[in-house]
């Protein structure tokens, strides 16, 4: 069943506000291999300029994509999770996030197109600090693959 074109442009309330944690930003470093001392050091974040420790590029995909769970859960869009695959993700930087930042993310559908069978959804996440300045955008695409005839 195709996703319903009626959401796109619809959005989605911000979600609770994380708070960018030190401790969180070294792990996730560490996870992915970046020995960036940026990323463990507050000395040497500050030399670079930055208020405290930066977040790798990809930190900010664990607080987006629960964002984008509001899209996907949403019963009305009609979206069978089963069947998606991640297709595309991009993030575009006011700012690095900082340890310390208080983050909230506000989700838009910016489109859905069904290609040979499967459905394409493109999904904004706007996350804003404390402020209310916009940090970083990100971009999720996700594909839902064609049902299986037969």
């Amino acid at each position: 069943m195709a996703l319903d074109q009626s959401f796109v442009g619809r959005t989605y309330p911000p979600t609770r506000p994380y708070e960018v944690g030190r401790e969180k930003i070294r792990e996730f470093a560490e996870s992915i291999g970046d020995t960036n001392p940026a990323y463990t050091d507050p000395a040497a974040a500050a030399a670079l300029g930055h208020p405290d420790v930066i977040a790798p590029p990809t930190f900010v995909f664990a607080i987006t994509f629960k964002a984008a769970g509001l899209v996907i859960e949403d019963p009305q869009l009609g979206l069978d999770y089963t069947r998606v695959v991640h297709g595309d993700q991009k993030f575009v930087y006011v700012r690095p996030v900082c340890a310390g930042d208080v983050l909230t993310v506000s989700s838009r559908v910016e489109s859905i197109k069904s290609l040979a069978g499967n459905d394409v959804l493109d999904v904004r996440g706007d996350v804003h600090d404390a402020a209310g300045e916009l940090v970083v955008t990100a971009y999720t695409k996700l594909v839902a693959r064609a049902a299986e005839e037969g």
